[in-house]
């Protein structure tokens, strides 16, 4: 028993810090990990099997180990779900990329984010030029989302005249 506790403590414990350590490193959707990343994860995760499970090849442990993390991962999941403090340092909060059809160079470098991956999201929503975009967003999921200036042109309206009817 005492093992298994050794390995749930361990577990957490590598989980914690693989989030925060992933938090740090910047936005990025799962679909756009690049070869990098993905190298990354694996080595990360074959570097921390030892730490959380120690010498134990047990099956009880291996469970104990996955069990935790599931467990952990379902508790921040709800966390970020109630908002708050906590949950904006968990989650991120959205960066500004371009504004008014202007980069913001030092939000790009900030986020380790290349012109050209701007650009792929510009083309991915019809944008040929940053100076046809009123703004751009990478979200805290990794996405960019775009508002084009022709996105913020007002259709006409016809002016109608309501007239209440009191009883």
């Amino acid at each position: 028993m005492r093992e298994i506790l050794d390995i749930v403590f361990r577990s957490a414990v590598v989980y914690a810090f693989v989030l925060a350590g992933l938090r740090l490193t910047g936005k990025r959707e799962v679909g756009q990990l690049t070869p990098f990343d993905l190298v990354l994860l694996l080595l990360i995760s074959n570097a921390v099997q030892n730490a959380m499970v120690g010498p134990s090849t047990s099956l009880a442990g291996g469970l104990a180990a996955a069990a935790t993390l599931l467990a952990l991962n379902l508790v921040v999941s709800r966390l970020v779900a109630r908002g708050g403090r906590l949950a904006r340092a968990l989650r991120g909060s959205p960066t500004m990329l371009v504004h008014d059809g202007k980069l913001i160079p030092e939000h790009l470098r900030r986020e380790g984010l290349t012109l050209d991956d701007l650009t792929q999201a510009f083309r991915e929503h019809g944008v040929g030029e940053v100076s046809d975009v009123h703004l751009a967003v990478l979200e805290v999921d990794g996405s960019i989302s775009v508002l084009r200036n022709e996105d913020l042109k007002e259709p006409a309206h016809h002016r109608r005249r309501v007239r209440i009817l009191r009883h």
